[in-house]
């Protein structure tokens, strides 16, 4: 499968992910705006999508939060499956995505050394 056909359907998955969290999860404790569908890694037979969610400001509960996304997997399958025509319906793993803490982290610490050489 073509390169530019993977990441088309890998954005368009991104989207529908991220608007049936919205549709699909309604927890007691579970703060949706937190959350945020960075980027999906489909394989090349499209039978599996590596989904990878950033969770702010919850450290604590990130586990938690997680496990109720997983818990949700197969309803956010199935809504897929009937919103958007595909040969196979990928099958959804989440992963969390700590890449936007680090580049906040680097960019705290860069920061900081700018305004230490600033001060001398």
């Amino acid at each position: 499968m073509k390169k530019d056909r993977l990441i088309r359907i890998s954005e368009l998955l991104k989207r529908e992910i991220g608007e049936l969290l919205f549709r699909i999860i309604n927890e007691d404790n579970f703060d949706l705006s937190a959350i945020t569908v960075t980027h999906v890694i489909i394989s090349r037979d499209l039978r599996n999508a590596r989904v990878f969610i950033s969770i702010r400001n919850h450290e604590n509960e990130r586990d938690r939060m997680l496990a109720c996304l997983k818990k949700y997997r197969l309803e956010i399958q199935r809504c897929i499956n009937k919103d958007i025509t595909m040969k196979y319906t990928p099958r959804l793993s989440f992963e969390l995505d700590r890449s936007i803490e680090e580049g906040d982290r680097i960019l705290h610490t860069l920061s900081q050394l700018e305004k230490s050489e600033s001060s001398n």
